[in-house]
């Protein structure tokens, strides 16, 4: 967990608002909903709800992704993403203990 990338992936509106999207997939995209959780949220989800284009959002889940605060699930053609609540765990003892 590297702390700059972290924040840096930290430091954009909408990366955090997708953020906050995907930690909870239920209330946020009830599209998915007959396709299930379990794997994470479709980018065609994410894309829809942010209004962005999705050569954007792949950027910034691939920013999330490398800072380790979301994993990918390959299946098929479609990429989901969910949130690595390990990895927010780990940076919420970073913050307490060296910041």
């Amino acid at each position: 967990m590297e702390q700059v990338d972290i924040f840096k992936a930290l430091s954009n509106k909408t990366r955090l608002q997708m953020l906050e999207w995907l930690k909870e997939p239920e209330i946020n995209f009830p599209g998915q909903k007959e396709y299930g959780y379990e794997q994470g949220v479709c980018v065609g989800q994410l894309q829809a709800k942010a209004n962005l284009t999705q050569s954007t959002v792949s950027e910034y889940l691939s920013i999330l992704q490398r800072a380790g605060l979301v994993q990918a699930t390959r299946k098929g053609q479609w990429t989901y993403y969910r949130r690595d609540e390990a990895a927010f765990e780990r940076l919420s003892k970073l913050i307490s203990s060296s910041l």
